[in-house]
């Protein structure tokens, strides 16, 4: 029990050190009030920790999390699919590269795709 108290006051004093060094790190005052905000909020939630952990809500309360995070990079991954799918962003390459060859030099270059190698002519060194 005191190794979780001593715990618990530790990520504290080391939330509060790190929050001081980003609060002078903060080019102008405009920011400040936006840094403050967000970390009182982490604050709090160290805060309640504990009464979290004893009134066995964490794992929910994580798990809530948890599913909330999961629905946003889900909807940002769907978002970038749409987005990749609509061919009007391919507009300002060349065509060789909008269908996927690259630079080839027509059939050659494919066929020469294709083998999985290069030809090359023999190399004579010192004659």
């Amino acid at each position: 029990m005191l190794e979780e108290i001593y715990g618990w006051i530790q990520n504290i004093s080391i939330y509060l050190i790190v929050t001081a060094a980003v609060m002078h790190a903060v080019p102008g005052k405009e920011y400040e009030k936006y840094v403050r905000f967000f970390s009182g909020l982490v604050l709090i939630l160290l805060l309640f920790t504990p009464l979290l952990r004893l009134t066995g809500r964490e794992e929910s309360f994580q798990n809530i999390y948890q599913s909330n995070e999961y629905e946003l990079e889900k909807k940002a991954i769907e978002e970038a699919q749409e987005w990749f799918e609509d061919e009007s962003f391919l507009e300002f390459l060349p065509e060789e590269y909008r269908n996927g060859q690259g630079a080839y030099d027509g059939e050659e270059g494919q066929e020469e795709s294709r083998r999985g190698g290069i030809e090359v002519e023999e190399i004579k060194i010192g004659e």
